[in-house]
C-alpha cells in the first residue's frame, strides 16, 4: 500500500478467482473513502497461471504504479508494471526489455517507487540463460517506461552466483536508491544510487562485511531526500545459525557503516531476525520494523526509530 497524502492511497494484491486462477487487484482511496477493488486492467490477458501484485507506489493523488509478476503462456514467470494516471488505471504491460534478459524464465518486479506523477522506478530479479539470478532496474520518465537493464556493477560483485534487487526508493525524479543481495547462498547486501537519472555501480553496504559471518542481505531502503537514505536488512554469524538485523544511513550522499539494530540482540534470544521495512521522512528521522525470535522460539515484532 502507498499513500500520496492523507485520504489518498492505493493498495494492491492478489486473489484466486472461481476457476482457481491467481489474479491481481488494485483498490484506491479517494478523499478518505475506499473505492471498489478491481482487477489490474490487462493483467488477465497477460496471465496464464498465477499473479503477484508485489508493490504499489503513489507519486501524487491519483497517480500511482504497481508491479509484480505473472505466468505467461509458456509457463514462465515475467515481470509487469501498471500505471494509474489522473485516477484511472492503465493496462498492465510486461516490463520493457525484461523478457530479453530473462533467459531462464523466472522474473518479477520486487519493488516500485514513484517520486512524482509519471516518474517511477521498478526493480527486481530475473534468471539468465545460465540459470543464475540477476538484478534489474527500469525507469519511467514522463509517463513512459524505458527498457530494463541489469543493475550496473551487480554482475561484477555477483561472480556467477545469484543476485536480486529487493527494494527501491526515489526521493525525486531521477534520484533513487536500490538495495538487495548478491552471492547467495553466501551473500552480502548492496546498495546502488541513481543520481540525476544515471545509475551508479552497485556497491557493498559499508561495514556489513565486518558484521557478516556468512550470510547477509539488504532488503529495504527509504530516502527522505536525494543523498539522505537508510537501508536495512539482516546478517548471520559465522556458523549461519544466528541472524541479526542491521541499519545503514546515507547522509549528504555518503553511506556510513552498517550497525546492528540497537537493542535487537537482547530481544533476539532465539536467533532469528528479519528487518522487513524502513521509512524515512524529510522532517528527519527514520523508523524500521520487522520480526525476531524470542527465548521461547516464538516470533515477535519490533520497531526501532532514529532521531537526530
Amino acid at each position: 500500500m502507498s499513500c500520496a497524502s492523507a485520504g489518498s492511497c492505493a493498495a494492491g494484491g492478489d486473489y484466486t478467482d472461481g476457476d482457481h486462477h491467481g489474479q491481481g487487484f488494485v483498490a484506491v482511496e479517494k478523499n478518505g473513502r475506499w473505492g471498489t477493488a478491481i482487477g489490474v486492467p490487462g493483467l488477465g490477458a497477460l496471465n496464464k497461471g498465477f499473479v503477484d501484485v508485489v508493490s504499489v507506489s503513489c507519486g501524487s493523488a491519483g497517480d500511482c504504479a504497481a508491479g509484480g509478476d505473472y505466468t505467461d503462456r509458456r509457463s514462465q514467470q515475467q515481470g509487469f508494471v501498471a500505471v494509474e494516471k489522473n485516477g484511472r488505471w492503465g493496462t498492465a504491460i510486461e516490463v520493457p526489455g525484461l523478457g530479453a534478459l530473462n533467459g531462464g524464465g523466472d522474473a518479477g518486479v520486487g519493488s516500485v517507487s514513484c517520486a512524482s506523477a509519471g516518474s517511477c522506478a521498478a526493480v527486481g530479479d530475473y534468471t539468465d540463460g545460465g540459470q543464475y539470478g540477476q538484478g534489474f532496474v527500469a525507469a519511467e520518465r514522463n509517463g513512459r517506461w524505458g527498457t530494463a537493464i541489469e543493475m550496473p556493477g551487480l554482475g561484477a560483485l555477483n561472480s556467477g552466483w545469484n543476485a536480486e534487487v529487493d527494494s527501491v526508493s526515489c526521493a525525486s525524479a531521477g534520484n533513487c536508491v536500490a538495495a538487495g543481495t548478491y552471492g547467495e547462498p553466501y551473500g552480502l547486501g548492496f546498495v546502488a544510487v541513481e543520481k540525476n537519472g544515471v545509475w551508479g555501480k552497485a556497491a557493498d553496504v559499508p561495514g556489513l562485511a565486518a558484521l557478516d559471518g556468512r550470510l547477509a542481505g539488504a532488503n529495504a531502503v527509504s530516502c527522505a531526500s536525494p543523498g539522505n537514505c537508510a537501508a536495512a536488512g539482516f546478517y548471520s554469524n559465522s556458523s549461519g545459525g544466528v541472524t541479526q538485523g542491521f541499519v545503514a544511513v546515507e547522509r549528504h550522499g555518503r553511506w556510513g557503516k552498517a550497525i546492528e539494530v540497537p537493542g535487537l540482540g537482547a530481544l533476539n534470544r532465539g536467533g532469528g531476525v528479519y528487518v522487513s521495512e524502513v521509512s524515512c521522512r524529510p522532517a528527519g528521522g527514520c523508523a524500521a520494523g520487522g520480526s525476531y525470535t524470542d527465548r521461547h522460539h516464538h516470533l515477535q515484532g519490533f520497531v526501532v526509530s532514529q532521531s537526530g
